[in-house]
């Protein structure tokens, strides 16, 4: 009843008055946009052009002469939505006249058609096949490493997988126990260093099988190391991330590491009880919080050699934690590896959370595993839009750090005016918006970039 007379943009709504003035609200601001921000994006875009490739890697199968949407106006189209918080492919047909959408589509706002609606988006997402989805994970791959101006001396591969939960008859889709619901666990992984998404790839609600990790990240490797011969390129994560097959191989594979969990058992406690107890002794004699650090060579029956292994034991009130993991980086001192290498990998956490929960990555509810597969796709191209947008725009702003969430809200959640007039297409926003200096430099650094 409510969405009924919402879409009736003709109805009047009586509100308290102020001063004896009475209040009238309408919904048919119909030249008025929420989403203003989304023009520095399109500028973003247009510089790194990652739409423009994505496109290339889709075969469209459509008969042309009948088609009324490019499939560039469909990605754009998308993306910019995940990007300004519209998740969901129904929100389509509430943008699809939305006057900075269309502009950002490269459609006029005003006399051009709409843009696409849900069923038409669904049916892109439906048509995607393998092949599609091999080239626009390569793709994606190849932003990663066209986003340097030179090869990196050094890069971390921090990886990890989260869990997705789903609620319907989708494809693929397991019940696990850890997370009590049927789920998939999409793998993540960023570039430790500068945040920068490297891949994501949907999998189902298991976690990974050491050999597919070793399968995954060889691949991964091998496509790196063509670009960046003498790059140093150290795989990061935790227990389950700890795949005897990737440590022979990596063993084998020049300036390549591995820092990662390994899960403590009798052997490994054995080894490590000297430091144990001492830590214990020292926090009963002086009833304050203990730290030790030792390193030892230790191989598991699977291993094709003793790995240098560290130990972290910490005494406190609540206990002994003890923790373990393994690297093939032998040149630096325990401690030291464990908290500036192993720990600085709890910045993994605060990307996956940008991917999916700010941008609502875990809407895989189609019902088909490819077309949740290119969804997932889509929010990365969304996460590499607003992470570029951030650290080389909003770089020197109070904006550099923060989260997706703030830059949605205060920068790309702005109202703007859009008028077509017969030589230019003008465009509005408020004198009061508390972000307009920032807004003006940006577009101030878009426009020098693009001369």
């Amino acid at each position: 009843m409510i969405k009924n007379k919402l879409e009736d943009t003709s109805t009047t709504y009586e509100l308290f008055p102020i001063e004896g003035k009475n209040i009238e609200l309408t919904f048919s601001g119909e030249d008025i946009s929420s989403d203003g921000g989304l023009l520095l994006l399109r500028e973003t875009e247009q510089q790194i052009g990652l739409i423009e490739g994505a496109v290339d890697c889709i075969e469209d199968k459509r008969d042309q002469r009948y088609i009324d949407h490019t499939l560039k106006e469909l990605l754009v189209q998308r993306v910019f939505q995940i990007a300004a918080g519209y998740e969901d492919c129904n929100d389509c047909n509430d943008l699809r006249n939305d006057f900075i959408f269309k502009a950002c589509a490269g459609r006029l706002p005003e006399s051009g058609s709409p843009l696409a609606s849900q069923p038409t988006m669904s049916r892109l997402e439906n048509a995607i096949d393998n092949k599609m989805l091999y080239r626009t994970g390569e793709y994606l791959l190849d932003v990663f490493m066209g986003s340097y101006q030179s090869a990196p001396p050094l890069i971390i591969l921090d990886c990890d997988d989260t869990n997705n939960n789903t609620y319907g008859d989708q494809q693929l889709s397991l019940f696990n126990n850890y997370y009590h619901n049927h789920c998939y666990m999409p793998l993540h992984i960023y570039e430790g260093l500068s945040g920068r998404l490297v891949a994501t790839m949907l999998k189902p609600g298991r976690r990974s099988k050491q050999s597919d990790v070793a399968s995954l990240l060889k691949k991964l490797i091998s496509r790196l190391r063509q670009q960046w011969p003498n790059t140093l390129i150290i795989v990061r994560g935790d227990a389950h991330f700890t795949s005897a097959d990737f440590m022979q191989w990596s063993d084998g594979q020049p300036r390549t590491g591995y820092i990662t969990g390994l899960a403590g058992n009798k052997k490994l406690h054995l080894q490590a009880q000297v430091t144990i107890e001492s830590a214990q002794r020292e926090f009963k004699q002086y009833n304050k919080p203990v730290k030790r650090y030792h390193s030892f060579l230790y191989q598991a029956g699977s291993w094709h050699k003793p790995q240098k292994v560290i130990v972290k034991v910490e005494v406190s009130p609540l206990g002994t934690n003890i923790r373990y993991i393994v690297s093939n980086m032998t040149d630096f001192r325990a401690k030291e590896l464990y908290e500036k290498g192993y720990c600085a990998r709890g910045a993994m956490e605060l990307r996956i959370k940008e991917h999916k929960l700010y941008l609502k990555s875990d809407r895989t509810s189609c019902n088909s595993f490819k077309a949740n597969q290119f969804r997932l796709l889509l929010h990365s191209m969304a996460y590499i839009l607003l992470h570029t947008f951030q650290k080389e725009v909003l770089g020197t702003t109070e904006f550099a750090n923060s989260t997706f969430k703030t830059i949605q809200n205060k920068i790309i959640k702005t109202a703007a005016c859009v008028k077509e007039l017969k030589t230019k297409i003008k465009i509005e926003f408020p004198k009061s918006c508390p972000t307009k200096q920032i807004q003006a430099n940006s577009f101030e650094i878009l426009s020098l970039l693009r001369t």
